[in-house]
């Protein structure tokens, strides 16, 4: 944790948003780290939690001006040193923070010549080949006929179109003839997308805290739904869930994904399908399949989720990675499932709110308006409560989410 005589310097990006994040403000602070920020919004309108957990905020009018942010970490770095570690946890800010740690010489976190294999899906299926975890067969877009050389090639439609580097669902399309093919093609879009053969499955997430050595400090996993493009593109309400432990197929390509993609000092999340029709070359129903990696916390309040399942704190282990490489919390056991159901303002619900707090407060952990910037794919009002069983998380989603 010490660098010399001083104590370590870390800046972290946009400490306010998600506005849980303060937390991994906080615990840094708590294990005597010297916690800088950098961020858009008004040093008032941050929440004291914040406030307390930084020795400085440097506010810039525009974090898109990379000029902006570069001044910023001068500045901070003339004022308390050289700067150890550089991080915002966020997918949006990953190609600038490495940018910046390169510029300033902080050797701790992904450097720009990194950032390749970590967010392009092509780039990503030699290392999932190294780690031995089966992947959909996919194909740059480039013309039709090389489209339709490819259907051949896998056997027909369906396939899903999407951005080659992105993240979430947007601008993600599934085709499923020659009429949706040739829409695409009429209306191709001018980044790289990349053609991917269909699975049917459910998504699953791993996902991890891993120490230097890239050893496993703390693994959980979320079930998803099977399309979150439809989430996004049919106004589709989200519903998933944390699930009391990993399965072990899906621990053991975690592993091996960390070890291929050479992962250190990092809270990872990897998302892999779960096979409900067996397809060829890639497994039979139940078997795990890789789809991409993200070199950062799952999205939104999901850390949180992590909490309430497992009785833990994935801000204290990650901290306690940060500032000793090692895992300091215990575990204390009584993992549960944490569920997530969200509903859409667009959308008529046959419980009012009110209703839904009166029936599940006991078991209640989160009940808020989702941030607008998240609410395409997360929901404009989310519920998040905790179950022993998974009969309950159905119950509670129903109960969510039916309609008027």
């Amino acid at each position: 944790m010490k660098k010399g005589k001083g104590t370590m310097n870390f800046i972290f990006i946009s400490p306010n948003f998600p506005h849980t994040y303060w937390q991994f403000c906080d615990r840094l602070k708590r294990n005597g780290i010297n916690v800088l920020g950098i961020g858009d919004a008004p040093y008032d309108s941050l929440e004291e939690p914040l406030k307390a957990a930084l020795t400085e905020y440097y506010k810039v009018d525009n974090m898109e001006n990379y000029d902006s942010m570069y001044r910023a970490v001068a500045f901070l770095a003339f004022k308390h040193g050289k700067i150890d570690w550089l991080e915002s946890n966020t997918e949006y800010w990953l190609e600038q923070d490495a940018k910046l740690r390169k510029d300033f010489n902080i050797g701790s976190g992904v450097q720009p010549e990194e950032l390749a294999m970590w967010k392009s899906k092509s780039a990503m299926k030699p290392f999932y080949k190294e780690a031995g975890v089966p992947t959909a067969r996919n194909h740059k877009v480039t013309t039709i006929e090389a489209a339709r050389e490819f259907l051949d090639e896998i056997g027909g439609f369906p396939v899903i179109v999407k951005p080659d580097i992105g993240v979430g669902a947007a601008d993600t399309w599934k085709l499923e003839n020659d009429s949706d093919l040739e829409w695409f093609y009429n209306n191709l879009p001018q980044h790289p997308y990349v053609m991917e053969e269909f699975v049917y499955g459910y998504i699953y997430s791993y996902d991890a805290i891993v120490n230097a050595q890239g050893e496993v400090l703390f693994e959980s996993s979320n079930w998803f739904p099977p399309s979150i493009a439809d989430l996004v593109n049919k106004g589709l309400e989200l519903t998933y869930y944390t699930t009391p432990e990993v399965p072990a197929q899906l621990r053991d390509y975690g592993r091996a994904t960390i070890k291929a993609f050479k992962v250190s000092s990092r809270f990872v999340h990897f998302e892999f399908f779960r096979l409900t029709q067996a397809r060829k070359n890639l497994g039979k129903v139940g078997d795990f399949v890789g789809l991409e990696v993200n070199m950062r916390p799952a999205g939104g309040y999901t850390p949180d989720m992590m909490n309430y399942a497992h009785n833990t704190d994935v801000y204290e282990i990650w901290a306690e990675m940060v500032a000793y490489n090692e895992r300091r919390l215990p575990d204390i056991g009584g993992d549960q499932y944490c569920a997530y159901a969200s509903r859409k303002d667009i959308h008529q619900y046959k419980y009012s709110h009110e209703e839904v707090l009166q029936k599940y407060g006991h078991c209640m952990k989160m009940c808020e308006r989702m941030p607008d910037v998240l609410s395409g794919a997360m929901g404009n009002q989310f519920y998040t409560a905790v179950f022993k069983t998974f009969e309950e998380v159905e119950e509670f989603n129903k109960f969510v989410l039916e309609r008027a």
